[in-house]
Parts: C-alpha cells; sequence; structure tokens
C-alpha cells in the first residue's frame, strides 16, 4: 500500500481508548508526544498552550470526578492537560488548544498509545482549582493517556450527504 493509503488507514484507524493497562507510559515519551504536539496551528501562529502532565494519583483521581464523562482517567496512568492563555489569544484559543490536543491524540496513536478526550468547558473554575490554573489559563481539554487495554470498534458515522453542503447551507446538513 501506498504512504497515502497508510495514512487514510492510521487517520481512520484511531479510537477513544477508555481502559488502559496498568503500566506507566514512561515521561520521555510524552515529552515527544508534546515536543511534537507544539507544531499544531494556531492563529497567527501564537501557540497560546500550556500541556500540564499529570501522573500524581491523587490529581488524576480528583480530574476524574469532575463529571461522569472524566471516569476514564480512574484507571489512566496519565494525564495530559491542554490549557490556552486566553490572554495572547482572546478570539481563538479555544481552536488554538483544540488543535494541539488533536496533535498530541495523533502522535500518541502513532506511538501505540491510547487517548480519550475529556470535555472541560463545562468545569473550567473546578479544574483551575485542581490544577492551580490562574483565570487567564482555561483547560480546554484532558486527554487520558496510556497503553489500551481494549480495542474497541468504529462507530457508526453520519452519512457524507447529510454533512455536506456547496457553497451555502443546504437542508441535508444539520
Amino acid at each position: 500500500m501506498d504512504s497515502y493509503g497508510n495514512c487514510i488507514d492510521f487517520l481512520l484507524s484511531r479510537r477513544s481508548i477508555r481502559k488502559f493497562q496498568d503500566r506507566e507510559v514512561p515521561m520521555e515519551i510524552i515529552e515527544k508526544i508534546l515536543d511534537i504536539a507544539r507544531y499544531a496551528p494556531s492563529a497567527k501562529n501564537r501557540q497560546p498552550w500550556t500541556f500540564i502532565i499529570v501522573r500524581d494519583r491523587e490529581v488524576i483521581d480528583k480530574l476524574s470526578r469532575i463529571h461522569g464523562g472524566a471516569s476514564p482517567l480512574r484507571n489512566a496512568p496519565s494525564a495530559i492537560v491542554v490549557a490556552c492563555n486566553k490572554l495572547e489569544s482572546p478570539i481563538s484559543y479555544q481552536v488554538d488548544c483544540a488543535n494541539a490536543a488533536m496533535y498530541i491524540m495523533l502522535v500518541a496513536h502513532v506511538l501505540g498509545l491510547g487517548t480519550v478526550w475529556i470535555q472541560t468547558l463545562r468545569n473550567i473554575e473546578q479544574i483551575q482549582e485542581i490544577l492551580k490554573l490562574p483565570q487567564h489559563i482555561i483547560p480546554i481539554a484532558i486527554l487520558a493517556i496510556g497503553w489500551p487495554a481494549e480495542k474497541p470498534t468504529a462507530k457508526p458515522r453520519k452519512p457524507l450527504t447529510e454533512l455536506i453542503c456547496i457553497n451555502t447551507y443546504c437542508k441535508g446538513a444539520n
């Protein structure tokens, strides 16, 4: 298969992993992931992100209780919080940091690790308190990360015909 096909297969094979092996991810691997994530696109190349590596079990447990969807953190050996400086990038900080979070997820997948995106935007103040973040540093995503202990199958996707329009919005799209 050509490299184009390999890349497409790779992108289609990434899954959200919610169950992890009881095995640490070496810090050098996490640092490699974050080294690459800093190349994610951001408006005016401001790079307004901060990556908080969380390995302390007590902190991970606190983060796992912010809402029901955060429960995969309970068995993750590590987490990465992608936080953004809204003063550096006041209009696009959420999108900028979402790009960085996606880079982290893709690089982790390349290295055989699993991740799942934990939504943060309804618990900003709580996460800021747990991580001692200043008010202008906004947590955009918490990524549980570890060696996968599951192989989920692909979930159904909406047909492309329901998602695309040409030139203007159309009835068929959401």
